[in-house]
C-alpha cells in the first residue's frame, strides 16, 4: 500500500493512474476513505498552492495536478458520508461585468474547490446584483472577484456596493485578484483579501475563513 506522501507526489506529479491504483490499494487495505482524502488529496492540493505562489509550479502543473485530484475525488466520493469532507467556506466567484477573461478565475475555483471550500462560480460579465443575489441565495461567506482589465476594475467596488445594498455585505469576506489589481486598489475599494495568483488566493482564503471561525 502506498503511504499517503506518495499518494500526495501522484496528486502534485499529475500521475492520475498511479493515484487511482494506489487509492485502491489504500482503500483494499482498510485506510478510510476519509483519510485517504484528508491526508493524501486535499493535503497534496496545499502543497500545490503553496508552490504556485512561491513560483515553484505554473498554471499547466497546477492544472494537470488539480484535475488528478478531481480523478481520485471521483473514486472516494460514493465511499464518504455525509459531512466527511470539511468545508473549509463557502464562495461565490466571478469576473466582473464588463471582462470575458476566465482563466485565472477558473484556476481559482478548481484550486478551491480541491481545497475542500464549496464553491459556486458564476462564470464571465457578472453584473453587481447578480453577486448580491447569489450571495443571499446561498449564504455564502466570501465572495471572489476578478477582472483583468483596467477598465472593467471600477465594478469591483460596485459590486461591494451592490452587497452592502443588499444588506450582505457584512456576511462576506471579498477576495479581490487580476493582473491589474493590486493590495492598494484592494485596500482602497474595502476588500478583505488581494490575492496575486491563485496560490495566494487559497492562502488567503483559509486564513479569513480561520479567522472568522
Amino acid at each position: 500500500m502506498p503511504s499517503y506522501d506518495e499518494i500526495k507526489v501522484y496528486v502534485e506529479t499529475g500521475q492520475k493512474d498511479a493515484l487511482l491504483a494506489g487509492i485502491h490499494a489504500a482503500l483494499d487495505q482498510g485506510q478510510p476513505a476519509q483519510e485517504i482524502l484528508q491526508e493524501g488529496l486535499i493535503a497534496a492540493m496545499d502543497v500545490v498552492g503553496a508552490k504556485m505562489e512561491a513560483e515553484e509550479m505554473f498554471i499547466p502543473e497546477v492544472l494537470r495536478a488539480a484535475k488528478t485530484m478531481e480523478a481520485g475525488l471521483e473514486v472516494l466520493r460514493p465511499l464518504l458520508a455525509v459531512g466527511d469532507m470539511k468545508v473549509s467556506g463557502t464562495i461565490v466567484i466571478g469576473t466582473v461585468k464588463g471582462d470575458l477573461h476566465d482563466i485565472g478565475k477558473n484556476l481559482v475555483a478548481m484550486l478551491l474547490s480541491s481545497a475542500g471550500f464549496q464553491v459556486t462560480d458564476l462564470g464571465i460579465n457578472v453584473e453587481p446584483a447578480a453577486f448580491a443575489a447569489k450571495v443571499k441565495e446561498t449564504g455564502a461567506d466570501f465572495v471572489g472577484l476578478s477582472a483583468l482589465l483596467t477598465t472593467t476594475m471600477p465594478m469591483m467596488p460596485a459590486t461591494i456596493s451592490a452587497l452592502a445594498d443588499a444588506g450582505v455585505r457584512g456576511q462576506v469576506r471579498v477576495l479581490v485578484g487580476g493582473a491589474p489589481v493590486t493590495q492598494s486598489w484592494a485596500d482602497e475599494i474595502g476588500a478583505d483579501g488581494y490575492a496575486s495568483d491563485a496560490g495566494a488566493a487559497i492562502k488567503i482564503a483559509k486564513e479569513l475563513g480561520a479567522l472568522a471561525g
